[in-house]
């Protein structure tokens, strides 16, 4: 009730204080993001939507998520399923006439998704980029076997969850044949300067890029990156 009154009494091109957190927190990692300023210039032309080859299976296509953006509606597009179902193939950025990170843009946001839990309804997708996060820190390579068998253990009951393993257990022989599976985990050579690699990579502050005009972060549109 306390979102929707303040929702009703929001002025005109203002943003409610739930976006204004989500807005400054987002435009934040904009901020990391060599050429990040470039947002603004998006013509809406539709040339990312058109050269993704999973934008049939996302709910917001690229182009929607930066007219939400604009919109000043970043909670539905970090409850969206489109960030965690980009496939990282970055042709919206090579195509891009305006030469705008599209990709970097669904990571930042992916990232804001995470830090804040913040997730689409029944798509627990970011369990499996949280699991296979996990067990490459802790091997220093995935381990298939260990990183499924943890996200039907977060996402589905024990049953499903052994009803899901039994039912790969024909993929997983296979895979096995050829040395892609493993039974137990196997550790990298060095896992221990691996692991002090990315204890330190942690604490380091990435390198912010100044940007000109400092984003207004209170009003919704153009205005609220740069003029």
């Amino acid at each position: 009730m306390a979102a929707r009154s303040e929702q009703s009494t929001q002025a005109p091109g203002m943003l409610p204080q739930s976006e204004r957190v989500l807005r400054e927190a987002f435009l934040q990692q904009v901020e990391r993001i060599p050429g990040g300023e470039k947002l603004r210039r998006c013509i809406q032309c539709g040339t990312c939507t058109g050269s993704c080859p999973v934008s049939y299976a996302m709910d917001l296509t690229p182009r929607e998520v930066i007219a939400r953006f604009r919109a000043g509606d970043i909670d539905s597009i970090l409850r969206s399923r489109t960030i965690w179902t980009c496939a990282s193939c970055y042709m919206c950025t090579t195509r891009c006439p305006s030469g705008i990170k599209i990709t970097d843009l669904l990571y930042a946001l992916k990232r804001i998704s995470m830090d804040r839990g913040i997730h689409a309804a029944r798509f627990p997708v970011h369990v499996l980029s949280e699991s296979f996060v996990r067990t490459v820190n802790r091997h220093g390579r995935n381990w298939e076997t260990g990183m499924m068998e943890r996200y039907w253990r977060r996402t589905t009951t024990p049953v499903l969850g052994l009803v899901n393993m039994l039912r790969q257990a024909p993929l997983f022989l296979r895979l096995r044949r050829h040395g892609r599976a493993h039974v137990l985990p196997k550790r990298i050579r060095g896992i221990r300067q691996l692991q002090a690699i990315i204890a330190r990579a942690e604490q380091i502050e990435r390198p912010v890029e100044s940007i000109e005009s400092k984003p207004i972060t209170r009003r919704v549109g153009y205005e609220s990156i740069g003029s």
